[in-house]
């Protein structure tokens, strides 16, 4: 899958990453896995394994298993403000990763780390200022969410957001949120972006470890069905809806923070973080983002709740994040098979529009 220069579709971003397409796979929590990360590379995509959300021990394990099912770069996404940051910079240090993603609360001191480390550091961010932030920290590219994407989110379309971003930094935008096939990639390139970052569109492959009882109710839904609530963890989130949303959404205010507190205690013993540690991050987290002190109490909910769906195939107990484009997608391609359709898509695009 070779471009020849001056290709539309060989751009600043598959020569900065070495991958033969510009097509990213984001670190979702749960389901980023090795075997859904090598897939994606072997495919000829840029994948992020996702470290948020596990043990410090079995992050080193995960980016060695990732290794060995690819002899392609691959990124780690994590969390700057989280407990074991510093400690999964390391990881990614010795391991040679190529890319390290993150979000909410960016460390200056980490980034250089990463950096001088020879690390490309590619944010995911949802508003021109953050992009404009993101740069002077030293990000060497942007992902730009749109309010399609899944998981939390803001209300601007991501028509807008990618011209709007692209305008504001010098950096290469990678467009998110509603992306799933060769058209979106060719309309996406020509708003001013250098690639896709695609998080339920990989979610639903083949290599995706979410279990077929969960994978069901993201094939099943319509575009109706992807909503966005504040419900899980009190920030805005598109999710497929749920028996869990319907329940949350009866819950009284106290009933809500109990509810949280439980998602953190058991968050607690799986990642191995004491409840400083927890209290720590928590209060980064409200002091960057601005979050009350019940929101900040939510965000205990995400993790496990994510878990129970993804991990543990309960659809019903679990929240689905999802993108908009659940609505409209209904099959589960092999990585291989999605990548190799979306270059065959885009260059039809391309001749359509007389441009190759």
């Amino acid at each position: 899958m070779s471009l020849p220069d001056g290709h539309p579709l060989k751009t600043r971003l598959t020569e900065m990453l070495g991958m033969p397409t510009p097509i990213i796979q984001t670190g979702m929590g749960w389901v980023a896995t090795p075997e859904l990360v090598a897939g994606a590379c072997n495919a000829g995509a840029f994948g992020f394994l996702a470290a948020a959300a596990l043990p410090l021990p079995d992050v080193e394990k995960a980016i060695a298993r990732t290794k060995e099912l690819t002899d392609r770069p691959f990124g780690v996404n994590f969390l700057m403000d989280a407990p074991g940051a510093e400690e999964i910079v390391q990881m990614i240090l010795a391991n040679r990763v190529r890319a390290a993603g993150y979000n909410r609360a960016p460390s200056p001191a980490l980034i250089t780390k990463l950096k001088d480390g020879g690390v490309l550091c590619i944010p995911t961010c949802g508003a021109p200022r953050h992009v404009q932030k993101a740069e002077k920290l030293g990000a060497d590219a942007v992902v730009v969410q749109g309010g399609e994407g899944g998981g939390h989110t803001g209300a601007i379309a991501t028509s807008l957001q990618i011209s709007a971003c692209a305008d504001a930094v010098k950096i290469p935008v990678i467009a998110a949120g509603g992306f799933k096939d060769g058209r979106g990639l060719v309309a996406a390139i020509a708003r001013g972006a250098a690639g896709i970052a695609m998080g339920t569109r990989f979610l639903m492959t083949a290599e995706s470890p979410v279990p077929e009882s969960t994978t069901e109710r993201y094939v099943s839904a319509g575009l109706n069905d992807v909503i966005v609530t504040s419900e899980i963890d009190g920030l805005p989130q598109r999710v497929i809806m749920n028996e869990l949303v319907r329940d949350l959404e009866g819950k009284s205010g106290l009933a809500q923070l109990l509810f949280a507190f439980q998602n953190a205690m058991e968050f607690r013993k799986i990642s191995g973080a004491s409840l400083l540690d927890l209290l720590r991050s928590g209060l980064a987290m409200r002091r960057k983002e601005k979050l009350t002190r019940s929101q900040m109490l939510l965000a205990a909910n995400a993790p496990m709740l994510a878990k129970r769906a993804m991990r543990d195939g309960d659809p019903v107990g679990g929240y689905l994040p999802s993108g908009s484009v659940a609505g409209v997608i209904d099959d589960r391609p092999t990585c291989e098979e999605l990548v190799s359709r979306i270059m065959e898509e885009a260059q039809e695009a391309l001749q359509r529009l007389q441009l190759r």
